[in-house]
């Protein structure tokens, strides 16, 4: 591992994530495992390497923050990003890490339903995102979890910002997002242009600050983002429509999107010939499920390869499941919970070198605010 945490720096990030957390407070980290070996990576082992170590460095030092268990439990990885749970997780004591799922069998067998009736705080340091999952079921159980799907070494500087001023950069971009009734986006794509307007009616945002101070709440570690799910029609036809262009690779996939769905791809490339099969083999995954305000660029942080850390450093527009962010697309509108899946598109020069965000404007009742221009967020001190 290329940089870790101390002792020192571990307990207080606890103490930082989860603040005021009760005394005798039991803590759990989940890790996924793979289904084959072709399937694992350096990246994946290494996060299992970090989960057992963080357990057993919080095992010693639990007593001088208060936190009572510490227990490290592994699962079956999902088929997709956000996918449900499965039933079970097995218990880690100080064995191995096992490197498959297949010898999961030989460990002690423990329903989720019992974990989460029984730990109050999750770490779910995987390769699938347990996000959406875990945040509904946070909201049932009244756990506090921070998932950290993808997390690599090359995070650990992410957690040693500052979040009170990631913090305060989050809120004011939540309060601009509750004001507005719909957002227009102007993209630029090699000196041409496409618009789009999101509806944003109906709906409240969220702030993600990588601190969980209430019960029943759950997301991300890393983080710094405001985000919003758009209106997806429950009332009436949603406004949504436009064109949202996506660079995949070296192509340049277009999305053709009414009542907040894409309904079309074109464009040229292989990927283009991906995404229209994906979108005709699942009319769900074109459900535009989050606009989202990533603010950690202007702390220096670059982007890694991992979406955990990289939708929080810009502008991002996600695909598919939004049920955990409070819409209403979810597994049922699967066609199985191997298809479940919420993809973002990030927006900076790093990840798409030939698309530009030239401006979001907030259109409100009787105003209109730019809030991002040529890719820079605007957060009330920039």
């Amino acid at each position: 591992m290329s940089e870790s945490l101390t002792e020192n720096e571990l307990l207080n990030l606890i103490v930082k994530v989860f603040p005021d957390f009760d005394k005798g407070d039991k803590l759990a980290f989940l890790v996924d495992i793979p289904r084959k070996a072709e399937d694992d990576s350096e990246r994946w082992r290494e996060r299992r390497e970090i989960a057992k170590n963080w357990t057993d460095i919080l095992k010693e030092g639990k007593d001088r923050i208060g936190l009572g268990d510490v227990e490290l439990f592994c699962y079956e990885a999902v088929f997709a990003n956000n996918a449900e749970l499965p039933d079970y997780a097995f218990r880690i004591e100080k064995d191995k890490i096992p490197g498959l799922s297949s010898e999961l069998n030989n460990l002690e067998k423990v329903s989720f339903k019992d974990i989460f009736s029984n730990y109050q705080i999750f770490i779910a340091m995987t390769q699938l995102s347990a996000t959406a999952p875990l945040k509904n079921s946070a909201k049932v159980y009244g756990f506090r979890a921070a998932t950290m799907p993808g997390f690599s070494s090359e995070m650990i500087p992410a957690l040693k910002i500052d979040y009170e001023i990631v913090a305060k950069k989050v809120r004011y971009v939540k309060e601009k997002l509750d004001e507005a009734e719909s957002a227009e986006v102007l993209f630029s794509v090699k000196g041409k242009e496409y618009r789009i307007l999101f509806d944003l009616r109906y709906r409240k945002a969220h702030e993600s600050s990588g601190r969980f101070p209430k019960k029943g709440t759950a997301g991300n570690l890393p983080s710094g983002e405001a985000y919003i799910v758009p209106y997806e029609g429950e009332y009436e036809k949603s406004r949504t429509e436009g064109i949202i262009p996506v660079q995949i690779g070296k192509d340049i996939v277009f999305y053709r999107v009414k009542n907040n769905r894409a309904l079309e791809v074109f464009g040229e490339g292989e990927n283009v010939e991906i995404e229209r099969e994906h979108l005709k083999k699942e009319p769900a995954y074109g459900n535009i499920a989050e606009l989202g305000f990533g603010v950690l660029y202007e702390f220096g942080l670059k982007p890694i390869g991992e979406i955990l850390l990289d939708e929080k450093l810009g502008f991002h527009i996600a695909f598919g499941r939004s049920d955990h962010f409070g819409g209403r697309v979810g597994p049922k509108n699967f066609s199985s919970p191997e298809e479940v899946i919420h993809l973002d598109r990030i927006y900076i020069k790093e990840i798409q070198p030939d698309v530009l965000v030239k401006s979001l404007t907030l259109k409100f009742k009787d105003s209109e605010e730019i809030l991002i221009e040529n890719n820079k967020i605007k957060t009330g001190e920039n």
